[in-house]
């Protein structure tokens, strides 16, 4: 099973431990993330120089806080530095971060994306200086990179499902239930074969929270605290989750905008974290896992950590999940 964790910010965890650690137990690729606080690349360089086979990633980097030409020279010398390794996952993120966190106009994002993505993939892999005049982003001469690095898109509604399908090596779906997946899927499929490409290339990779312990409630709890965030946080991961829970995900978002945390996290249900997420005792939470991959369209499963219980459940559910443990 091809199977990569999303290393979490954690208190008492270094995420280049982490990562080295996640390599030795047999997980294909590492993943980091980026809101505040530390840059997933620098990071992912560092994990780089200390890791061997392991491939790297970024889930994600977002399309307004840097441009697609710094864009590609990132992906580009990441993947120099780690030796062909490194993947560029790249998405909107939310207008809460875009315009309070970077200060920029969260303006059609499903635009920015595409033209973000394509401007991108011609400096990576063009022969000659790429120019591109879009509706939101031009550039002119810019020297090409010659570098093959695979571009995922976490895309959530269904227009930017339509650029994974027309441009995008993978998807990194995040809080759409496994029990939607296929039907998310098709509009990236249909996009893909009006582009004459083959959907069965693009990589499924989504985000799966994950908690483990010999507790199964406090396993529960962790994830339950994870999709209660995001109902409350965004609209796009809010309507992600509607498509299998739509009353309740109202319930858990009105509740947590209301400041009543604890009330939000207590209205997810097990139906929900098993549909969004593996949680239980580790041999519960790896059978559930197998099952997602055989029973889904799932390539690569990426195992995710709720970042409120990280410092608690990190290392034993990285640690549990690892390919490795099923030997």
């Amino acid at each position: 099973m091809h199977l990569g964790v999303v290393i979490p910010r954690t208190g008492t965890h270094d995420p280049t431990d982490l990562a080295i650690s996640a390599e030795a137990q047999g997980y294909d690729s590492v993943w980091m993330g980026e809101l505040w606080g530390s840059s997933s690349v620098v990071k992912l360089s560092e994990i780089a120089a200390l890791t061997d086979e392991v491939e790297l990633g970024t889930a994600i980097v977002n399309v307004f806080s840097r441009t697609p030409a710094v864009l590609a020279m990132t992906a580009a010398t990441l993947d120099r530095v780690a030796d062909g390794r490194a993947s560029l996952g790249v998405g909107t993120s939310t207008p809460t971060a875009v315009e309070t966190i970077h200060g920029k106009s969260f303006e059609r994002p499903v635009r920015r994306s595409h033209e973000t993505i394509e401007i991108i993939q011609h400096i990576l892999t063009d022969d000659e200086p790429v120019d591109y005049d879009g509706e939101l982003v031009s550039v002119s001469g810019v020297p090409p990179l010659d570098r093959d690095v695979p571009v995922y898109h976490a895309a959530l509604g269904p227009a930017n499902r339509r650029v994974v399908g027309r441009l995008c090596d993978g998807w990194l779906p995040h809080n759409i239930p496994f029990s939607q997946l296929d039907e998310a899927f098709e509009v990236v499929e249909t996009s893909a074969r009006e582009r004459d490409r083959d959907p069965e290339e693009i990589t499924i990779a989504p985000y799966v929270p994950s908690a483990v312990s010999e507790d199964p409630e406090e396993a529960y709890d962790a994830v339950r605290g994870h999709i209660a965030y995001y109902a409350g946080s965004a609209e796009g991961y809010r309507n992600a989750i509607a498509t299998a829970f739509p009353d309740r995900v109202e319930r858990v978002a009105e509740a947590w905008q209301a400041g009543d945390r604890a009330d939000a996290t207590a209205l997810v249900t097990d139906e929900m974290v098993d549909d969004l997420g593996v949680a239980g005792t580790p041999s519960e939470a790896r059978q559930r896992l197998r099952e997602l991959v055989n029973e889904t369209i799932v390539d690569r499963p990426l195992v995710t950590i709720p970042e409120q219980a990280a410092d608690d459940v990190a290392e034993d559910t990285i640690e549990a999940l690892a390919p490795v443990a099923d030997d």
